[in-house]
């Protein structure tokens, strides 16, 4: 199992709209960065995703999983972007700051803190670990 980081802006997608899709779950739609792309092209089934509020909260506030490998965007007129399903799987108990990610002297090369405007991003099992314990998870 990998593990990856997607941010959503909770005006447009927050992490209760992606809760109350259910198992179902839903496409993770609108990826127009193609770093980003190559990280959803590489999703397996299975593998977990922080979901990460950003501009508004910047915090880790969810789990979500990998239910659909990737397929073509359906909002992409181009047909150049893909897009996965992914389904809520536990909230945090705490959410994770940006403000305490950066405090976090083992999290300094984090793809989050490093790469600050990419969508899906790679996460490590050692950041994994360590966001989780901070989460309460």
């Amino acid at each position: 199992m990998a593990y990856w980081l997607v941010k959503s802006e909770p005006s447009v997608w927050s992490w209760d709209q992606q809760v109350a899709k259910g198992a179902k779950g839903e496409a993770w739609t609108g990826v127009r960065n193609f770093t980003a792309r190559q990280n959803l092209v590489n999703m397996k089934k299975g593998d977990k995703a922080f979901f990460y509020h950003s501009n508004e909260g910047k915090e880790i506030v969810g789990i979500a999983e990998v239910i659909k490998e990737a397929y073509p965007d359906p909002t992409d007129k181009t047909e150049k972007f893909v897009c996965v399903d992914i389904k809520a799987d536990k909230p945090l108990k705490t959410p994770v700051t940006m403000a305490a990610i950066k405090a976090e002297k083992k999290l300094a090369d984090m793809a989050l803190v490093k790469y600050s405007r990419l969508s899906v991003q790679p996460v490590t099992a050692e950041e994994w670990k360590l966001v989780c314990k901070m989460g309460g998870v």
